[in-house]
């Protein structure tokens, strides 16, 4: 229960951070493919899948609420060590996505997959550089019909390994505002600021829909890949394992970097990897054992 709940905290402070990817992390502690499974099978086997997704979304909650301000306090006074957390966290969990192809030929597609994948992280973090304008939310229909839309594109881009919910966040003009406004609803409900909670409503309940319906559909459609395509799926996924590093990288644009930086980042990303390592080994012993 508890490890669950630290990969949910893991994965919810990753959503938030652009250029790190929510699903990589799901990936590097080895919960993805039983995540994907237990979403799509809500409704076959509740009580199985409930107590798989409780644990792990109350600590998306909590890394979400309590530790995105440290995260972001870290990311202001030390970028680099931050970032070189996040990629051990990322490395750490190599090890156990090699085991699923390995024994296995290296075809065509293998490598196509690999590419497309690595060449999609790297290229869309090089987008992200330059953000849309910020959006502005107004009361009205068609400012929650665009929420409801904003919501269906971040939970799909949040569960699909190697792309950053955030960064799409951020090129759609959407990051900054929703972001205040989660700070701003909490402040509200905590000093129970009952308008200012309706205000809040209006966009976190269309917004919230639109990643409900975005995370079932695109976790329907992950598993279908991972039935017919595993190989090639975990192929995409190694692609974007090697990219997400350069990706982090690009996104920070070297922030904080100096000698000091640099020895303290490789203990960051050793600490982070060892993380990860542990996280994605208990899941994938399980996995193991069940086999």
């Amino acid at each position: 229960m508890l490890k669950k709940i630290l990969s949910g905290i893991v994965i919810g402070v990753a959503n938030i951070i652009p250029g790190v990817s929510g699903g990589t992390m799901m990936v590097a502690m080895g919960i993805y493919d039983k995540l994907i499974s237990s979403i799509t099978g809500l409704l076959k086997d509740f009580k199985k899948s409930f107590q798989f997704l409780l644990p792990i979304g109350i600590g998306m909650v909590l890394g979400i609420v309590v530790l995105s301000k440290i995260i972001a306090m870290m990311f202001e006074v030390i970028p680099f060590q931050t970032n070189c957390l996040f990629i051990g966290l990322i490395i750490g969990s190599f090890p156990y996505i090699l085991k699923n192809v390995k024994g296995h030929s290296v075809k065509l597609q293998h490598i196509i997959a690999c590419l497309l994948f690595l060449i999609l992280v790297i290229g869309s973090a090089l987008m992200g550089e330059s953000s849309g304008e910020e959006a502005t939310l107004i009361g009205g229909i068609l400012p929650m019909i665009k929420l409801f839309a904003v919501g269906v594109v971040a939970s799909a881009t949040m569960i699909i390994p190697g792309v950053s919910g955030s960064m799409v966040l951020m090129l759609l003009g959407y990051y900054d505002v929703i972001i205040s406004n989660i700070s701003l609803f909490i402040e509200n409900v905590l000093t129970w600021n009952v308008p200012g909670i309706l205000d809040g409503l209006l966009i976190f309940v269309p917004f919230g829909l639109g990643v409900v319906f975005g995370i079932f559909a695109v976790a329907k459609l992950v598993e279908i890949i991972f039935k017919k395509f595993p190989l090639v799926a975990y192929w995409a996924i190694i692609g974007l394992i090697v990219a997400s590093p350069f990706a982090i990288f690009i996104v920070s644009k070297g922030e904080g970097f100096s000698v000091i930086s640099v020895i303290t980042g490789l203990l960051a990303a050793a600490v982070g990897g060892f993380i990860g390592y542990r996280l994605g080994g208990d899941e994938s012993s399980e996995k193991e054992q069940a086999q």
